[in-house]
């Protein structure tokens, strides 16, 4: 039995195609609402557009504040988004795919062909980002993941339309007459001409392959024609008043590549200024930079700038982060990545007896310099040279030289605030 070809694989290329659409275009709406500097939800769902979320342990926003999520990072606030690239090209299959659905024998082979070579590429890149995900940013966020079983589909799709269209090719094809069946050697099957498939000209896989790269970029550069110009804002909070240090309290954190001096205020129990840090270390910039520290523990037991402690324990680890010294960045990064633990224990029974206990436990050569007088009077000068700068009781605080650094370019336009106030600063 002969008649049109099995189009279940370009259907299901269709719906594949649309399905990454709609995972891309969640993503990249989501990257485009913080073009306004402020903080938005962020949607973290396997259904596209559902699932909103402020939290800023959301897997989602860890991708989009990764300095994998965007290109051009440096040049622009924020970058172009990497999913801007997939809304484009997922449109381009989406459209294909129904060509090639609705067509069906009229389509040429190359048609079927190119959409077998070409469905790869967004699986290719799909994979390079799932590694990525696993090995540096360390969580999948659930739009990523949609955008990737949406490429696996679609590369599934394209092969199995390849495998079927060569399978029906070989079914219709007209056969040699056997001897002696009376049938003249020019007769050609009418039912294998009404089905056989024309091939098609060559050139139209560099037709298509240039179609697919202009419906790719053409999101990206319409981005870059709307983006607003977002130097003027970059200055325009604030300086650092005082920033002689009289009574030498303040911490220094220099490496070999140190040549950016800056001056941080941080509280080591505070959840942004771990994700500041880490963003730092991610992106290389951290090693470059002179650092100042000022610890700012907003915990009443030895802030009398608070009524509450708003991170209870922090005090605690700011004497030992005080006492380490030279190793302060060793406590201070051991104190971010036990955040939770440290703040759970600082919120149990025994309060802040268990923040004692775990400190005590993992740097016990501290333990009399954290009870000593000596480190709770050098806190406490910390605290002042805070109020004689005038600043809001609020962290991480980061300025490079004198300038404050916007908390709205401490995430997606981190680089390119970093890159105009020290264009000496090397990027990854």
């Amino acid at each position: 039995m002969s008649g049109g070809p099995t189009r279940w694989p370009s259907a299901l290329a269709l719906v594949a195609s649309l399905l990454g659409f709609a995972f891309s275009a969640s993503s990249t709406l989501d990257y485009a609402k913080h073009l306004d500097r402020q903080i938005h939800d962020i949607h973290c769902s396997y259904i596209p557009g559902l699932g909103a979320e402020h939290a800023a342990d959301n897997a989602c926003r860890a991708a989009m504040y990764s300095p994998y999520s965007a290109i051009f990072r440096d040049r622009y606030w924020g970058g172009v988004p990497i999913s801007l690239f997939a809304v484009g090209a997922f449109a381009f299959f989406a459209a294909f795919s129904l060509y090639v659905l609705l067509a069906g024998w009229s389509a040429p082979r190359r048609a079927v062909q190119f959409l077998a070579v070409a469905s790869l590429t967004p699986l290719l890149v799909s994979l390079v980002m799932l590694f990525i995900s696993a090995t540096r940013i360390g969580q999948f966020c659930k739009t990523c993941v949609g955008i990737y079983i949406s490429s696996g589909l679609l590369a599934t799709a394209g092969i199995a339309s390849l495998v079927i269209d060569r399978d029906e090719a070989r079914r219709v094809a007209p056969r040699p007459p056997r001897a002696g069946a009376g049938v003249p050697p020019t007769k050609i099957d009418e039912t294998a001409a009404r089905d056989a498939r024309r091939t098609g000209g060559f050139l139209l896989i560099p037709a298509w392959l240039a179609g697919l790269a202009a419906f790719t970029a053409a999101p990206a550069l319409l981005y870059l024609s709307a983006l607003p110009n977002y130097g003027s804002y970059i200055h325009g909070c604030g300086k650092l008043e005082k920033p002689a240090d009289p009574t030498n309290s303040l911490l220094k954190i220099t490496t070999a590549r140190s040549r950016v001096p800056v001056t941080m205020f941080v509280d080591p129990l505070c959840p942004t200024c771990k994700a500041f840090h880490k963003r730092l270390v991610a992106e290389g910039y951290f090693d470059q930079l002179d650092t100042t520290l000022v610890l700012f523990p907003l915990d009443s037991d030895c802030n009398w700038m608070l009524d509450r402690p708003v991170h209870p324990g922090s005090c605690v680890v700011s004497k030992a982060i005080l006492c380490a010294e030279h190793r302060a960045r060793n406590v201070l990064e051991w104190a971010y990545d036990h955040q939770d633990e440290i703040l759970a224990g600082a919120k149990a029974g025994a309060g802040i007896v268990n923040v004692r206990a775990m400190v005590r436990e993992k740097w016990p050569e501290l333990d009399a310099c954290v009870d000593g007088k000596d480190t709770e009077r050098r806190l406490d000068r910390m605290l002042r040279y805070i109020v004689q700068n005038h600043l809001p009781v609020s962290t991480p605080q980061m300025f490079l030289s004198d300038t404050r650094l916007c908390d709205e370019d401490t995430d997606i336009g981190l680089a390119y605030t970093l890159k105009k106030l020290a264009p000496t600063l090397e990027t990854k």
